[in-house]
């Protein structure tokens, strides 16, 4: 496979540290889930325009079309449906350095990030009833580039090897094919843990210990409240 040709984030050994910094002293209990209301498209809609609106729109539908499905297939409609978006930097979509955007900005902008699409992928899947443990957004090394990158990853049982959902590739593949990614940590809505290629990896607390992770949280639950 070949990888994005702009590397903007150089891979660096402290990068989980620096990601924990601003400890959570509260244990947050988001809720999980993309409930999108008539409310949101409309806000969408006065937001990004009536393009987006659509975007949403066609989201909404491939999760309700979607809610009957057994997993693998519910793992195909969610990968294949936001591989559409088309990838950019965080710099050019949003001025910054690294900006983890929620479902609604990255199809409101139609522009998205690594982290992004691996984030969309699993609060989609949670809102088509994939329980939380079986999910989890991976951070990685490209070794091709040298370069930091997320992914999501799909566990069927606790200790089986993990399918990867990759904007790179269309393909959902087994991590065991996957060996132009190198795992480092990954997270859920619960849990995070240093990862492993396969099986559950070492538990080392609780995702609300990311910032970033509480933050976004916060930011969809004001979005989806409307």
């Amino acid at each position: 496979m070949s990888f994005h040709t702009r590397a903007r984030r150089p891979f660096r050994k402290g990068l989980l540290p620096a990601l924990l910094l601003g400890l959570a002293l509260v244990s947050y209990a988001w809720a999980e889930g993309l409930s999108l209301s008539d409310g949101v498209l409309d806000w969408v809609a006065s937001r990004y325009g009536g393009e987006a609106r659509q975007r949403i729109t066609a989201l909404r539908e491939m999760l309700v079309s979607g809610s009957g499905l057994d997993e693998a297939d519910k793992l195909d409609r969610v990968n294949a449906f936001f591989n559409q978006i088309p990838f950019d930097d965080d710099w050019d979509l949003w001025d910054k350095e690294d900006y983890w955007a929620t479902p609604v900005e990255m199809l409101g902008i139609n522009g998205a990030d690594c982290e992004d699409f691996a984030i969309a992928k699993y609060f989609s899947l949670r809102e088509l009833g994939v329980p939380a443990e079986r999910l989890r957004i991976t951070y990685v090394k490209a070794v091709e580039l040298n370069q930091a990158h997320m992914v999501l990853a799909y566990y069927p049982q606790p200790e089986a090897e993990p399918l990867i959902l990759d904007n790179l590739i269309t393909a959902i593949r087994p991590a065991g094919e996957r060996t132009d990614l190198v795992p480092v940590y990954g997270f859920n809505g619960e849990s995070l843990w240093l990862a492993a290629n396969k099986g559950q990896g070492s538990k080392v607390g609780g995702s609300g210990r990311i910032k970033r992770w509480n933050d976004l949280r916060a930011k969809m639950a004001g979005e989806l409240a409307r």
